[in-house]
């Protein structure tokens, strides 16, 4: 019958070496699974990011939709409610910008209009029905020249878009041509006071002999008053009375009957 004794421990004989070499194998498979769970980690937030735009992209045409048959109905302000909200979720959609452009065009707010569509242009410039939004915009705003310069580069665009060859541009260019017109008529009138007021001025030839003479006749009198003192005399018993005294031959009253005044 063989004797009960201990069993040894497992390792107990392996040697130091092997024992190192196992520690290491064992440390880079643990920083082998640490990298693995970060890039699972990774991998698991970008997919919820994706998720996440997938589900706002989603979100927002259920309420562009419903803000356009809003729109159709003519619930204008329901409308602009639904596409902002839509505009939280997908804030560069060009689109949303534009269709809320033409329904505050329809609200007659023009100022607001045009920012719209001009936030339409900057994230689409190569849309063309932004363009035309905005120069319409433009145009309800009384900025003709601006409004022409959209509706062309969006034929530049487009260019086979009848309706804003036919439309659009035509009517802009009609309105240019009267506003220059009318400022031309509001010019004329006062050319011609400007032209009446230089003819009723007569043109003086200011070295003529006859003006030479009247400018020497004035001198010489303006020389005669001046060589002349006239002085104003009361006297004590309250008579005026005038003294005109010359340089040469000066007349100067008693000072006890006269008081002079002047």
């Amino acid at each position: 019958m063989a004797s009960f004794g201990w069993k040894r421990k497992i390792g107990e004989k392996v040697s130091k070496a092997t024992s190192q070499q196992f520690e290491a194998e064992a440390a880079d498979d643990k920083n082998l699974a640490a990298d693995d769970a970060d890039a699972n980690w990774v991998n698991v937030t970008k997919r919820r990011k994706e998720i996440l735009l997938e589900d706002c992209v989603k979100k927002s045409k259920e309420l562009k939709d419903e803000g356009a048959t809003l729109a159709e109905n003519r619930r204008y302000r329901e409308a602009i409610h639904k596409w902002d909200e839509a505009l939280q979720l997908t804030p560069e959609d060009a689109m949303l910008y534009e269709m809320k452009s033409q329904v505050l065009m329809s609200l007659h707010e023009m100022f607001p209009a045009v920012h719209a569509a001009e936030m339409a242009v900057q994230r689409n410039p190569r849309s063309w029905d932004a363009w035309q939004t905005l120069g319409r915009a433009q145009l309800g705003l009384g900025e003709i020249a601006l409004a022409i310069r959209s509706f062309q580069v969006s034929l530049h665009i487009f260019p086979m878009n009848p309706e804003v060859w036919k439309e659009d541009l035509s009517w802009a260019r009609k309105l240019h041509e009267q506003q220059k017109a009318t400022k031309t008529e509001a010019v004329q009138p006062l050319a011609k006071e400007k032209e009446l007021a230089q003819e009723l001025i007569p043109d003086y030839d200011f070295e003529s002999d006859e003006i030479v003479a009247v400018c020497a006749a004035i001198a010489e009198k303006e020389r005669a008053l001046s060589t002349a003192k006239t002085v104003v005399i009361v006297s004590a018993s309250g008579t005026v009375e005038t003294v005109t005294e010359n340089e040469n031959c000066p007349t100067t009253p008693d000072e006890t009957l006269f008081i002079r005044a002047r």
